[in-house]
């Protein structure tokens, strides 16, 4: 949408010019001082998916608003980079179509939208890629009939016919609406409409009803979302030396920062899905950012499309129960519990016994990345399949080659399953720190966990005749450690997933377990196979698996163990357990102190109470971008904004300040005495710890309920 005043104060030679967001109400103020004074006021609503754009000016002016859409035509996307934008569907050896936008003018403004077809659409694709068929009809399908758009109105204004134009490299048509007469106050609104209706007109009946509504409350609607933000920002806080804010100080920058990025993910605390790592709902033109995307448009994303990779969406998520922000949280959730029946299926039909397995790209309807499963032809070519359990498939394959059924061909995430487990640790971590029933998640959290068990123990005795080893242990084998270590037997990032929840498991309420019984689950937790330590320098370390056949990517799996699954006492009640991690970072060899996108070195220098390096890394995770707003950070590995980076920056952040093992609340773990700071965070058990520090002392504690003051320790 473009927006265009008349006169245009902002043109004045001698105009003063001022663009803010007003952080705590929620808004972007843009403001012009000249020969006419005029701002702009653009708000969102937080219980509607409507935006509001309102202009005043010391004196009449017309306004010009155009709604600019470069899906002119229907398209075909090569087979190149551009289908990066369409994950699922790289290297497809087919066509690919991306279907023109339809927009015109009304009696009511300027109508938008994009309609899904009914049938054939990308789910049910994959269900024929991947030989479920037989489960479709259980099998969760997002797109069909998925109708998207909405309608640009104000009171005052009317159609003003049509313009042409180029923003960056891409033609654009602009549906332009004019202001009936100059005037001191101009209030435009665009009412956006996202459903799965069965006929066009039942979509655009419920925009209509929506649009008309919005016309007779808004200033109601306004106080809502000024209190919904202000809610939000008294949930919690970081400010780093809150006495002497100035820009110029690193620290001082590393929490302002802290609290612009979870900005942006409180911005779509509500949205029908989760924010995504590649910039959620915010993203940078590709011209602007370069590299494989430049020339591909506005709408080119890298990692883009339908899919939602795991060990990047996390990082999102974790920060958000230490802030407070469970609400925000819950889409995230949402996926993994409207994809189970999918993820069931593929169990089902490929390896043929209980569970669910999730692919690292999780999408709505729980099925593989097509891009990962394999084409008939093509690079990402699925090659002969064997049986499931052939010897033969050993972790290490990739495309064109011997593929196991059931399992993607893909060389860094066949075998990748451990995200399902962080997911399902992630849920009951939640429920730990609010108390919150979630009992809607239980059959994808036992679902996740159990697929681990019938999975290797079926291998195992396809194997050995036996479904344990000689010590009557678990052999997970084929399996991977994060991306990075293929072929692996007993990753240990797996093995501390599975200890994780088996733990938290077995602390619900046996009548809520439905898929097996706590029994089982205890035998499972006796039957996990020990972690695996070497030897360096003198010193004992521990290993990314018991084993493994091809080392890759850049990942630390060996410290999974501390973040995410605080499994910090790995030798019993020996309370120097963390000098094995801190040896381990020493003495491993792996790539270290990498800042970009999800790298997360700040959150294990953290949990090992390595106050120093903790400090100097989450300083440079959290510096400025190089663009205009200060946590657009990227590309990285990814796109710009790159919100795993800020994700995993949050998180260092808040492990700095505040760590909740167990019943214990840890202030001042690895936090740098020369940072004064004030805060409040969440803790475990529906608790709130708010506090100043100031010279490395703790000066005021506010603890609620005050009963949990007693399990505060500091340092």
């Amino acid at each position: 949408m473009r927006l265009r005043l008349e006169p245009n104060p902002f043109a004045a030679p001698d105009a003063e010019f001022r663009q803010q967001l007003k952080l705590r109400e929620g808004y972007v103020e843009i403001q012009a001082s000249s020969t006419v004074d005029a701002t702009v006021r653009i708000w969102v609503e937080v219980k509607r998916p409507i935006i509001h754009v309102e202009v005043s000016s010391s004196q009449p002016i017309d306004a010009t608003a155009m709604y600019e859409s470069w899906r002119l035509e229907d398209e075909m996307i090569p087979n190149n980079n551009r289908r990066r934008s369409f994950f699922t569907l790289v290297n497809y050896p087919g066509e690919v179509e991306m279907s023109r936008d339809h927009v015109a003018h009304t009696a009511e403004g300027v109508l938008f939208h994009h309609r899904n077809p009914g049938d054939d659409t990308l789910p049910e694709m994959l269900a024929r890629q991947q030989g479920l068929e037989a489960s479709q009809n259980k099998i969760v399908n997002d797109l069909r009939n998925r109708t998207f758009g909405g309608l640009m109105t104000g009171a005052g204004f009317k159609s003003a016919g049509e313009t042409e134009g180029q923003y960056q490299s891409t033609p654009f048509r602009g549906w332009a609406l004019r202001s009936k007469k100059p005037s001191r106050q101009h209030h435009l609104r665009v009412v956006t409409h996202i459903a799965q209706a069965k006929t066009l007109g039942t979509w655009q009946k419920e925009l209509t009803a929506t649009a008309d509504a919005s016309k007779h409350d808004i200033e109601e609607a306004r106080a809502s979302t000024l209190a919904w933000w202000a809610a939000f920002w008294d949930r919690s806080w970081i400010i780093i030396h809150p006495d002497k804010p100035d820009p110029s100080n690193k620290a001082w920058r590393v929490a302002r920062n802290y609290n612009l990025f979870r900005y942006q993910l409180g911005c779509n605390a509500f949205g029908e899905y989760p924010t995504k790592f590649n910039g959620g709902n915010f993203t940078y033109d590709a011209n602007l950012v370069g590299g494989a995307g430049a020339g591909f448009g506005p709408d080119w994303r890298n990692w883009g499309g339908g899919v939602f990779t795991a060990q990047n969406q996390r990082l999102l998520h974790w920060p958000m129960l230490k802030a407070g922000d469970t609400d925000a949280i819950l889409p995230q959730f949402e996926l993994y519990r409207k994809s189970l029946p999918g993820a069931q299926a593929r169990v089902r039909t490929h390896f043929k016994h209980d569970g669910a397995v999730y692919s690292e790209y999780n999408n709505a309807p729980g099925l593989a990345l097509g891009a990962g499963y394999g084409w008939k032809s093509g690079p990402r070519k699925r090659g002969t399949e064997i049986p499931f359990g052939d010897p033969r498939a050993d972790g290490t394959r990739g495309y064109n080659d011997l593929v196991e059924a059931g399992v993607m061909p893909n060389d860094s995430i066949s075998y990748h399953w451990e995200s399902q487990l962080e997911h399902a640790y992630m849920i009951l971590e939640y429920r730990r720190f609010t108390g919150a029933d979630i009992t809607s998640y239980l059959p994808f959290i036992e679902n996740s966990v159990v697929f681990f068990n019938e999975h290797y123990k079926k291998r195992e005795k396809m194997r050995s005749g036996r479904e344990l080893d000689a010590d009557g242990h678990l052999v997970i084998f084929p399996s991977t450690s994060c991306e990075s270590y293929r072929g692996a037997t007993n990753p240990t990032d797996v093995l501390a997933g599975l200890h994780a929840c088996l733990t938290g498991i077995l602390t619900l309420d046996d009548e809520d377990l439905k898929l097996r019984d706590k029994a089982y689950y205890r035998e499972f937790l006796r039957t996990l196979p020990p972690y695996t330590y070497g030897e360096a320098q003198g010193v004992r370390i521990l290993q990314p698996a018991a084993s493994w056949k091809r080392y890759q990517n850049v990942e630390c799996p060996q410290f999974y163990p501390l973040f995410p699954f605080n499994q910090f006492n790995l030798l019993g009640r020996d309370r120097d357990h963390l000098q094995v991690f801190r040896d381990t970072w020493k003495h491993g060899a792996f790539p270290k102190n990498m800042v970009i996108s999800w790298h997360q070195d700040g959150i294990f220098f953290a949990r090992m109470g390595m106050t120093t390096e903790a400090a100097a890394y989450n300083t440079k995770k959290l510096e400025d971008s190089p663009r205009r707003f200060p946590t657009f950070w990227g590309p990285g590995h990814d796109w710009v904004p790159d919100h795993n980076w800020g994700g995993s920056g949050m998180i260092g952040l808040q492990e700095m300040l505040m760590q909740t093992l167990g019943e214990e609340i840890r202030l001042l773990p690895a936090w740098p005495k020369e940072w004064d700071v004030d805060f409040k965070l969440h803790a475990p058990r529906q608790t709130t710890v708010e506090g100043r520090v100031r010279e490395g002392i703790l000066v005021d504690l506010k603890v609620t309920p005050e009963s949990r003051r007693s399990d505060v320790r500091i340092g």
